[in-house]
């Protein structure tokens, strides 16, 4: 079992990497806050996947707030960089 999530938290590292190259090539602000949020999202599931590896409840906690942290930032951009009508400012 422990094999298998090791290969799942590897899969999960190498889509990481994928959205790192996506937010730094990014032609629109909007690519880069999706790429960055598929990097919040994969970072928890890579995190729910150590804990679980690991037996470790600490990282589920930290997953926690990364999923928190996540959430603020989609809400702090969508309020910054769209407008009400849809168009990027």
């Amino acid at each position: 079992m422990t094999l298998m999530l090791n290969a799942v938290a590897a899969f999960l590292l190498l889509t990481l990497l994928v959205a790192l190259v996506r937010i730094w090539i990014g032609p629109t602000p909007s690519d880069r806050m999706l790429a960055s949020q598929l990097f919040g999202t994969t970072g928890v599931a890579l995190l729910l996947v150590l804990a679980e590896a690991q037996a470790s409840p600490a990282l589920r906690d930290v997953a926690l707030v990364l999923a928190l942290l996540s959430v603020l930032a989609i809400v702090g951009f969508v309020t910054r960089v769209v407008r009400i009508d849809g168009k990027e400012s």
